[in-house]
């Protein structure tokens, strides 16, 4: 149970404690604290490699000991999710938790003002897909337009795990089957991880020019390609082509670190409702897990020379997935970059299809269509108190509302 929330909550609490415009980069480095604790157990590991006798297993056990009181600390200080604060009705608690993820300066002295803003836009957004129909339980996540979030945060993390990630995980076995010896595996190891992380920060200045879907989509392609490099390679056996697997394998590293891998952590949280959101990310996370107990299984029996035996040739067989995943992304999967969670609603309950969510515009909260639906005034008037503030903020430097 700890180890679903790690999985899941991480996620869904990065995205709803950052603005929009920093979404990116705290969803993303989710990817990079994983890299960095894969980093950390292969240098570990590389350290133990020659101890004989029992500490060779213990010392590893026992470093891990080290991690978990400053992690908890941090954790006991952060500041609650206001979206989940909203959704219970607690809205000065919201409001506190908005005013500590605020900091002043010289054009925001005060920042009153501005979490008060943020608090009415944040009621509106749960208001408007409380009126729609949005529901609280997991079977809501199966219905209508929720239907079609669900599948694509699955799909995401599916196409995460089955396009050749499972080969870094197994990568200093597949190294040392390729024909490298053990030491030089886990060095090959662990050049793997650093280049994975440069490839993690790498992917934040992609997000600049390029989209969620844009990035993702050109990840997948280029995975194919160098898998299919990886198996033809396979076919061959001389030491130049185990060297050649393992270069290629740090490409491969390098490459879905800076796209399908992070990106996918940004997707999955931008892509369910505000009401769904975590119960979507469980969703799409335990299709992940189920998938990765099959692939996890496989794996070994490919590159074990005494069962499959199909050592760098199972480049084939992920390339295939990857190419399979490219025209699913294709058809499937949205751009939501520089959308608001209200925006991404909108589209979603509308049915655009995925490749004109990028160019459609989209009105938020109508407080007409919403008042519609609703009784009394409470609507209108954290419609009217969020454009006056919002006015109020703004008026004096236009540039700073962009």
């Amino acid at each position: 149970m700890p180890w679903g929330a790690f999985q899941t909550l991480s996620v869904s609490y990065a995205s709803e404690v950052c603005p929009l415009t920093l979404r990116i980069y705290l969803t993303t480095f989710v990817n990079a604290c994983w890299v960095i604790g894969q980093l950390i157990s292969s240098c570990v590991l590389k350290g133990v490699l020659n101890i004989e006798g029992v500490n060779g297993y213990k010392i590893p056990f026992a470093l891990q000991w080290v991690f978990p009181l400053p992690i908890a600390i941090g954790i006991y200080l952060a500041p609650e999710s206001p979206w989940w604060l909203i959704k219970k009705g607690r809205d000065e608690e919201a409001k506190h938790s908005i005013k500590r993820l605020l900091s002043a300066n010289e054009h925001m002295p005060d920042t009153e003002p501005l979490a008060n803003a943020m608090l009415n836009k944040m009621q509106l957004t749960v208001k408007e897909e409380e009126l729609v129909g949005a529901g609280t339980t997991y079977w809501d996540c199966l219905k209508g337009a929720n239907l079609r979030r669900t599948r694509v945060a699955s799909m995401c993390w599916l196409a995460q795990n089955i396009t050749g990630s499972t080969l870094m995980g197994y990568s200093t076995y597949f190294y040392t089957q390729a024909g490298l010896d053990t030491g030089m595996s886990f060095t090959f190891t662990i050049i793997q991880y650093i280049l994975g992380l440069i490839g993690t920060v790498g992917s934040w200045f992609l997000s600049i020019r390029g989209g969620r879907f844009d990035i993702y989509f050109a990840g997948l392609c280029i995975q194919a390609i160098l898998l299919i490099v990886v198996g033809g390679l396979g076919c061959a056996s001389s030491k130049g082509a185990s060297w050649g697997i393992g270069s290629m394998l740090l490409v491969f590293t390098f490459v879905y670190d800076m796209t399908v891998g992070p990106i996918t952590y940004c997707i999955v949280s931008e892509i369910p409702s505000v009401q769904m959101r975590t119960k979507t990310i469980i969703i799409a996370r335990n299709i992940y897990n189920v998938s990765g107990i099959v692939l996890y299984i496989i794996t070994p029996y490919m590159l074990n020379p005494t069962a499959w035996n199909w050592k760098a040739k199972t480049g084939f067989f992920w390339a295939g997935f990857a190419v399979a995943c490219s025209i699913w992304a294709w058809f499937d999967l949205p751009e939501t970059k520089g959308r608001t969670f209200a925006e991404l609603d909108k589209l979603f309950n509308a049915g655009v299809s995925a490749r004109k969510f990028k160019s459609t515009e989209v009105e938020t909260f109508n407080s007409k269509a919403m008042l519609e639906r609703a009784q009394g005034d409470e609507i209108k008037n954290m419609v009217e108190t969020t454009k006056q503030i919002d006015n109020g903020i703004f008026e004096k430097d236009p540039q700073q509302k962009v």
